[in-house]
């Protein structure tokens, strides 16, 4: 926010600060006794995401940079794990969520690919 850093110039940071924002706006949906709970956690994991983009970015090694992508990538699927939970408790029946699908899975994918080693010719 005050420091004016690369990471903030890389698609998978923004898509990852909407997946943030998306996360805390469907779980305001979810009942009060899960606050200490399913709330916290999803919210704890999608802060992750974003902040282990913006950490890792930050390191000159390959190797670490993507230890820290893959640390972020986890944490989606722990999203994706407890969006399971939720919708089978009825928690987010009439909720759209459209627009967390798409950040997740653009995020995700991007991820993905800043992993994993592009082949050389």
């Amino acid at each position: 926010m005050f420091l004016k850093l690369n990471h903030q110039n890389l698609d998978v940071y923004t898509f990852s600060k909407k997946f943030v924002l998306e996360c805390y706006k469907l779980t305001k949906h979810l009942p009060p006794e899960e606050k200490f709970g399913m709330i916290s956690q999803m919210r704890r994991a999608a802060l992750s995401v974003h902040l282990n983009i913006a950490e890792g970015a930050s390191r000159k090694s390959e190797v670490e940079r993507k230890r820290f992508y893959e640390i972020s990538r986890g944490s989606i699927i722990e999203i994706d794990a407890a969006l399971d939970v939720v919708k089978e408790l009825n928690y987010i029946d009439n909720i759209e969520l459209n627009q967390l699908e798409e950040s997740m899975i653009r995020t995700f994918k991007i991820l993905s690919g800043l992993i994993t080693p592009k082949p050389s010719h």
